[in-house]
């Protein structure tokens, strides 16, 4: 691979700096050197722009859930994996060269991307996320029917469905045989009934992380209520998804420990309302959306004041290509600009564990790069404004 130097622009290191002037050269697929008026390579001249590390996005579902009801039924059980095909594209064309999948996606898809079979950010997997019954991934309902199909159990990917500690104990064995690199566990209810219920004892929890911790292997628990949070933060769990509702000792709890907080804001308040009335055909009861949105933003702030560390996640499927308003969402949140990048490029490198060689521009690390016009914390230009995405010094996107 040829050396290529980036020269005349701004950079955005990931650190949370003011843009910076200075050449970037990228050799072997790592970025060599930063500095100015650098040599001895191709030029690629990007004056007038700014350039970023590539983003993250850590909270995704690749093979996307249809909030349809009916369309879901009526899909092919392998639809899923083709609409993944172009899950994965559009997250590159938003900039995004890393991911977390947080149930959905098996070691096929992973590897896929890995070989080039497939292009895409590279991904982390939980493969599934391990609830109890009556749980957020029991898709039970009074007709007797199972009402989804994307999460039903094939040979790359185990059921989601655990009760008691033996049982947890052999779900986790069976995931991370499946491939997982995180354990994603559910210690809430979802939206479409009571958010703040929480699920799973202590009991369960603690065997939960004693396998994950023996395969050397973080967990990720949806929680959306104080009380699961509390629960989870408590058992050691790395990262807190959604948080939608924290009273004040889940923020301390969570600020005190370093547990980590992906908020998943809704992109816009007007989502919630149509996000919940997608599953109004499941018969279940449905809390109404101004109240969780404002919740939400309320829990989010807090956390945010409070020095709680977060990553950015979108908890996006279906809708991939349009993860960037969430960058917007958090900024109008009270979330100063540049620790938003942050939160979508060394925050999230560190939470993922990656940051040894992904998240920041500077010598040694992959290089993983964003080009922009205009400015870099114009969110809701931001997409718009991208003219090529580089992932390991390959070019990816170009505009």
């Amino acid at each position: 691979m040829t050396r290529q130097i980036f020269k005349g622009g701004l950079v955005f290191d990931g650190t949370g700096a003011d843009p910076y002037a200075a050449d970037v050269a990228v050799e072997n697929g790592r970025f060599a050197a930063m500095g100015r008026d650098l040599r001895g390579g191709q030029i690629v001249d990007v004056r007038g722009r700014t350039l970023l590390p590539g983003l993250f996005d850590t909270h995704v579902h690749v093979l996307g859930v249809e909030p349809q009801l009916p369309v879901r039924l009526a899909e092919p059980f392998s639809y899923q994996f083709y609409a993944a095909i172009r899950n994965l594209r559009s997250l590159l064309e938003c900039g995004i060269t890393t991911i977390r999948d947080c149930a959905g996606a098996d070691l096929g898809v992973k590897r896929a991307v890995e070989t080039g079979l497939i292009r895409g950010p590279r991904m982390r997997i939980s493969i599934t996320a391990i609830s109890q019954t009556a749980g957020h991934m029991d898709g039970w309902t009074p007709s007797g029917e199972y009402v989804n199909p994307y999460y039903l159990p094939h040979p790359g990917r185990p059921g989601s469905i655990a009760d008691g500690p033996e049982a947890v104990r052999k779900l986790v064995r069976q995931t991370i045989r499946a491939g997982a690199d995180f354990v994603k566990v559910l210690c809430t209810d979802g939206l479409t009934t009571d958010p703040r219920r929480t699920h799973f004892g202590e009991a369960e929890l603690a065997v939960l992380m004693a396998e994950a911790r023996a395969a050397g292997l973080p967990v990720a628990a949806h929680a959306i209520g104080s009380e699961g949070v509390k629960n989870a933060v408590r058992a050691g769990v790395r990262s807190i998804e959604h948080g939608a509702y924290l009273d004040e000792e889940a923020v301390r709890l969570m600020a005190g420990r370093g547990t980590w907080l992906v908020p998943t804001l809704f992109t816009e308040p007007a989502d919630m309302p149509a996000v919940l009335e997608a599953q109004r055909d499941l018969g279940a009861d449905l809390y109404k959306a101004a109240e969780f949105d404002q919740a939400h933003v309320a829990s989010f702030r807090a956390a945010v004041e409070a020095g709680v560390r977060i990553a950015m996640g979108t908890d996006y499927g279906n809708d991939c290509g349009a993860n960037l308003v969430q960058l917007v969402v958090m900024r109008e949140a009270g979330m100063p600009a540049e620790q938003v990048l942050v939160s979508a490029t060394s925050a999230a490198a560190e939470m993922m564990g990656l940051a040894a060689e992904l998240g920041t521009i500077e010598p040694g690390k992959r290089a993983d790069l964003v080009v922009l016009d205009g400015d870099p914390y114009d969110f809701r230009a931001f997409k718009d404004n991208i003219r090529a995405v580089y992932k390991d010094g390959v070019s990816q996107v170009e505009s």
